[in-house]
């Protein structure tokens, strides 16, 4: 029988993917996986030590959609800018057969983890942000901006970088992104404490295998969106911040605890809240008591299910394989 297997470019792919719908969509999927409407299977991670090179196999199956993906996503960062790239697979959730191949060179990914910190910001940012901080200088630096503008919009974001020059390279990057807010200033930090201190919003996106960001720094009323431990060993906040935390969510309890930064505080895990329960309304985000809160981000597979799912529901395939 004549199969036909739809090819998405990246240019397709991110026409297809606006941050407001992507943001709805992954949030979708969250409560989806924490009603246990969705199937997560563990994530494989292959190990590149020459080149400083990271593989992350994610899978996932939201219950009833008409496919389920597989991806494949690559960091190799001793390159200057680190090489990020990646594939998605869909399958017809019926038969198995392949249905689509999303050739998004890493696109997905970024855009899905950015569309996390989406949801993190609704649920747990204060519902005015004035400052916010970034700690890192890659591709998350912007992609979890465009979300938080999204969301809430801020008046200014300070950046540090371990290589000044990255830094600084950030910082005109998002002088002309589109969708950040008009008058939005944006500036490089001397050190991590100076971008944490006096933010509204934290955003950390490293590879850091040691804690970056103190308690002491932050706001009484800050919001840390954790990005970069998506590994074991990786860690970028100190311990204190998840415990004197008032609210401390993640995408996945048993994921974030192989994984993430409560990999490092298995005491905090028993109080830890899933963004999706957060979204259904079974547990309690931000409110006006509440003081600190931080969300820790490992990434998983039914975020790239929805941001495929509106891959395929938008976009017009540039070829077609016949086999």
């Amino acid at each position: 029988m004549e199969r036909v297997i739809a090819v998405y470019r990246e240019a397709e792919i991110r026409a297809a993917l606006d941050m407001p719908s992507l943001i709805d969509a992954v949030e979708r999927a969250f409560v989806a996986y924490s009603n246990g409407d969705a199937e997560l299977p563990s994530v494989i991670h292959l190990d590149v030590p020459e080149s400083r090179g990271e593989i992350h196999v994610k899978a996932g199956h939201l219950h009833g959609a008409a496919h389920y993906t597989v991806k494949v996503a690559s960091g190799f960062y001793a390159a200057d800018p680190p090489a990020i790239d990646g594939v998605v697979l869909a399958f017809d959730a019926r038969d198995g057969s392949p249905s689509a191949l999303l050739l998004d060179n890493g696109a997905i990914t970024d855009l899905r983890t950015g569309a996390a910190g989406g949801v993190a910001a609704r649920w747990l940012a204060p519902e005015v942000v004035e400052r916010v901080g970034v700690i890192g200088t890659g591709l998350q630096a912007r992609y979890q901006l465009d979300a938080l503008a999204a969301i809430r919009g801020f008046a200014s974001v300070v950046v540090w970088g371990r290589n000044r020059d990255r830094a600084a390279r950030c910082v005109e990057d998002l002088l002309e992104r589109p969708g950040l807010p008009d008058r939005a200033t944006y500036a490089v930090a001397d050190s991590v404490e100076a971008a944490a201190r006096e933010a509204d919003v934290v955003i950390t996106c490293t590879a850091s295998d040691h804690p970056l960001v103190e308690a002491s720094w932050l706001a009484p009323v800050a919001h840390v969106t954790a990005v970069g431990s998506d590994g074991r060993g990786k860690q970028e906040l100190h311990l204190e911040i998840l415990r004197e935390a008032d609210v401390v969510a993640c995408d996945s309890r048993p994921q974030c605890a192989r994984l993430g930064e409560l990999q490092h505080a298995p005491d905090v895990l028993e109080r830890a809240v899933e963004l999706g329960e957060l979204a259904a309304s079974t547990a309690s985000g931000r409110t006006d008591a509440t003081g600190r809160t931080v969300c820790d981000l490992t990434g998983v597979g039914v975020q790239d299910v929805a941001a495929a799912a509106l891959v395929l529901e938008r976009g017009s395939a540039s070829a077609r394989l016949e086999r």
